[in-house]
């Protein structure tokens, strides 16, 4: 299957490939660390997924996982994702903005 004919769906810390045709699931993954909201950004040769400051490398055809950073003292929530090898939508980036601020929002009140 071509990643043209697939559709990355990220939620609640995993990631899963879609038949874009038929809409079943072709492989499924879950994050060692992280949870919540999965930011993505695919390319022909790599898924990137951001978990909750957690960054990890798939492979778009597999989901196998290709590498992983914790980008370690820089804190956790919606990771913002940018390539000159493609562009990103822009549902996405306002779904992340919308997540964020949700986010902030529950901590203000929880203080």
């Amino acid at each position: 299957m071509r990643i043209q004919d697939l559709v990355f769906i990220g939620l609640n810390g995993r990631v899963a490939a879609l038949d874009g045709a038929t809409g079943e699931i072709v492989w499924e993954w879950q994050a060692p660390k992280g949870g919540s909201y999965v930011n993505l950004l695919v390319d022909d040769k790599l898924l990137i997924a951001a978990v909750m400051g957690y960054v990890y490398g798939l492979d778009p055809k597999s989901g196998d996982q290709l590498w992983f950073n914790e980008f370690k003292g820089y804190g956790v929530g919606v990771t913002s994702i940018a390539t000159l090898g493609n562009s990103t939508s822009q549902l996405v980036v306002l779904q992340a903005a919308a997540a964020d601020a949700a986010a902030a929002a529950a901590a203000a009140t929880s203080s």
